[in-house]
């Protein structure tokens, strides 16, 4: 679409304060509509059908664009840790948390892989998303006892895990899922700890997680 129609359209859309457009040729959407990841910036764009549909190879000219999948599967309690201990599923626990044994020093994180493997973990933080280089032999010690995980496919999908407040949460997302967790932490976080409003809509964020996952209850 030429630049003038894509003003004509923003102006439009003005005009109505509810209604949402696709980032890349400036028509309307619905609520429900794909995204794009784009590369160089590393964040998530709004797109109407057919613009999603022109970038499911990752190239659009001098910018390049992921689609971002819809997958979203609760991954099992038992996975092994890199140090080889099995997680207690019936007692609800696991020996030696999960992030901690890839090195991630908090208990709400999500892990990218990088397009040559590297895995990086990101925890939210009231700042926006802190990095977190994981160690190459853990991440492939974990992948190596979940198959989805060996399927994740790089800078678009996450591990998405919280084990914080007693949460027993591991999760396969899109990563676009995981920037919707940290604009929310940087929004509600109060104090030190976050104050009850963040844990509470964090827990709401991940009931939400499992209806669009398509889980019942």
């Amino acid at each position: 679409m030429s630049t003038l129609a894509r003003l004509l359209a923003g102006a439009a859309r003005r005009d109505r304060p509810d209604a949402q457009g696709c980032e890349l040729c400036g028509q309307d959407i619905p609520g429900d509509h794909a995204h794009l990841l784009e590369t160089a910036s590393r964040q998530a764009v709004c797109a109407c059908r057919a613009c999603a549909a022109l970038f499911t190879d990752g190239q659009a000219g001098p910018a390049h664009y992921l689609r971002l999948p819809t997958r979203r599967l609760r991954l099992p309690g038992d996975l092994k840790d890199p140090r080889g201990a099995q997680a207690d599923v019936t007692a609800g626990r696991t020996p030696d948390d999960l992030l901690a044994a890839l090195g991630v020093p908090v208990g709400l994180a999500f892990v990218v892989t990088e397009q040559d493997g590297t895995a990086v973990a990101h925890y939210p933080s009231p700042l926006g998303a802190t990095r977190w280089e994981v160690d190459p032999a853990a991440w492939r010690a974990v992948t190596a006892g979940c198959a989805p995980l060996r399927t994740m496919r790089p800078l678009v999908e996450a591990l998405l895990v919280h084990t914080a407040h007693g949460a027993r949460e591991r999760w396969l997302v899109p990563v676009d899922d995981c920037f919707r967790l940290v604009a929310l932490i940087r929004q509600e976080w109060r104090g030190l700890s976050g104050g009850d409003q963040v844990w509470a809509k964090i827990r709401l964020f991940f009931a939400d997680l499992a209806v669009r996952a398509g889980e019942q209850g």
